[in-house]
């Protein structure tokens, strides 16, 4: 059986999903636009029986932005305190490239109830550049308290 190799084109140990056979801690990572964190707590996980992390990452490579220039990421988190919200996602982008400052810091609620069609159309906004605020219902998102 031929060894598995990472998004980065590293051999992976064996048992891993992406952990490489050589580190080297000065290579950099690698660059993404998007970046979506997903609550992975114990109360949030509860609300589906599926990897939500994994279910993404595979609808990514799907629509080719795994990798690449609109590149996404899918993290899984801890508990963020807005259980109330479950499953929640934060939503950054890297705003030091090619990353939208209008779509940094979103807070999407309820995401166990997205469908694959659902993100389809989240990635999909997010890799052309609009507003998610602008594109979706404003009921899929956290409203955020601001301080005078």
């Amino acid at each position: 059986m031929a060894n598995k190799i990472n998004e980065m084109g590293n051999e992976v140990v064996e048992g891993y999903a992406c952990k490489p056979v050589d580190y080297d801690a000065t290579r950099p990572i690698m660059h993404y636009k998007s970046l979506l964190m997903i609550c992975d707590d114990e109360r949030c996980t509860k609300t589906s029986n599926i990897d939500k992390s994994e279910q993404l990452r595979d609808i990514l490579k799907a629509m080719g932005l795994n990798k690449g220039e609109n590149r996404i990421k899918i993290s899984r988190t801890g508990c963020y305190g807005a259980c109330r919200f479950r499953q929640v996602c934060l939503i950054t982008e890297n705003t030091q490239t090619n990353g939208n400052l209008k779509n940094n810091a979103i807070w999407m609620k309820n995401t166990h109830l997205f469908k694959e069609e659902d993100w389809r159309n989240i990635f999909k906004i997010l890799s052309e550049d609009k507003i998610l605020i602008d594109e979706l219902d404003e009921n899929n998102f956290i409203p955020m308290k601001v301080y005078d």
